[in-house]
């Protein structure tokens, strides 16, 4: 993974949610910059905007930007004064922030990125002899969540599925692992895509279709204990070999390790045949942070670093080059579930939680 150079404070706040986690610029860069612009952001964006590339082009513009990282939905409960903007992973978040905060207007999306499972080849390779997974390439594949739903109502374990005994590692309930959905954006954007499938494809909306999903997801979270409060740290666990050999991340955290040169062999990247985009969603709060949003948006130069971290920018984002057997290029055969109302989407998680 990209080292995060830009780290000058480790600071818990609201029982250890944010972390301060992205310096300004480098010395080089100290005459350039002249705004410095505070923000909040989902802890997978860490590493964008501590990348020297990046601090040089906000630097260019006349901008260092001081970054903490927060779960997303954790953001609410921020204080957020004195800040310029925020920065959680999808718009649900984004719309309660702007309400509390009364900012009005259409909430920039610079960029998004699909939720994926990633898993290690021997789980991928069993789930496909058993009908849960399409292999497309050695390192990619697809999930069929109706199947794996299925397999997660009744219980079933790895010791039941052909061809997982002489795999010593894949033992205990089949499960992905996901962030805990209260404060993570990726661990409540799973309830989402779980929750449409499970409601017979369409989006929840209503008590009954709360009640009638509830123990579902409830079965999906609880099985994994202790969840971790953001990505980040989840990925990092799969890479280095530790917990569960099948984790929900954004398919940006995956291209970023692979713009950094790794190519594991162990690693496949399955895309849920039903998923949910991550919109990552700017919400102003001041002149400054306005600005910063136009420049994620619009500026060239960061378009294609957002793409070499593996974010898709929007519009026709022909900045976002696969270019590796791992990723797709377009998203053809991936249907895109819409996300519950963050009212809704909170009861989900609140009940999954249980």
């Amino acid at each position: 993974m990209r080292r995060i150079a830009g780290i000058v404070l480790a600071v818990l706040l609201i029982g250890g949610v944010v972390v301060a986690v992205v310096a300004g610029r480098s010395n080089e860069d100290k005459g350039t910059a002249t705004k410095t612009v505070r923000m909040v952001t989902g802890s997978e964006k860490a590493e964008f905007f501590a990348d020297p590339d990046v601090v040089k082009a906000l630097a260019a513009k006349g901008y260092t930007v001081k970054a903490e990282t927060s779960g997303s939905w954790a953001m609410e409960g921020l204080d957020l004064k004195g800040y310029d903007l925020a920065l959680p992973s999808s718009q649900a978040p984004a719309v309660e922030l702007a309400a509390k905060y009364e900012v009005t207007g259409t909430l920039p999306r610079p960029f998004y990125s699909p939720l994926v499972v990633v898993a290690h080849k021997n789980a991928a390779e069993v789930l496909a002899a058993n009908g849960l997974v399409t292999l497309d390439e050695a390192h990619q594949g697809t999930l069929k969540m109706a199947a794996y739903l299925d397999a997660a109502r009744a219980d079933r374990t790895w010791q039941q599925l052909k061809g997982a005994a002489k795999y010593g590692e894949l033992t205990g309930t089949l499960y992905l692992s996901s962030t805990d959905p209260e404060t993570s954006n990726s661990g409540a954007l799973y309830l989402a895509a779980a929750s449409y499938v499970a409601n017979g494809g369409k989006v929840v909306a209503t008590g009954a279709e709360v009640d009638r999903t509830a123990p579902l997801l409830h079965k999906l979270v609880s099985v994994q204990g202790a969840q971790q409060s953001g990505s980040d740290a989840a990925f990092r666990d799969f890479v280095s070999g530790a917990g569960n050999p099948l984790v929900v991340v954004y398919e940006s955290q995956v291209a970023s390790l692979l713009a950094d040169g790794q190519k594991p062999d162990d690693l496949v990247v399955l895309y849920p045949d039903t998923t949910v985009n991550s919109d990552h969603t700017v919400v102003p709060l001041t002149e400054h942070g306005k600005a910063i949003a136009e420049l994620l948006s619009s500026d060239p130069a960061l378009r294609e670093l957002e793409a070499r971290h593996g974010f898709r920018p929007q519009g026709e984002a022909t900045e976002f080059t696969a270019g590796t057997s791992y990723l797709k290029q377009e998203l053809t055969g991936v249907r895109q579930a819409p996300v519950p109302t963050a009212k809704v989407l909170h009861e989900l998680a609140r009940r999954a939680r249980g």
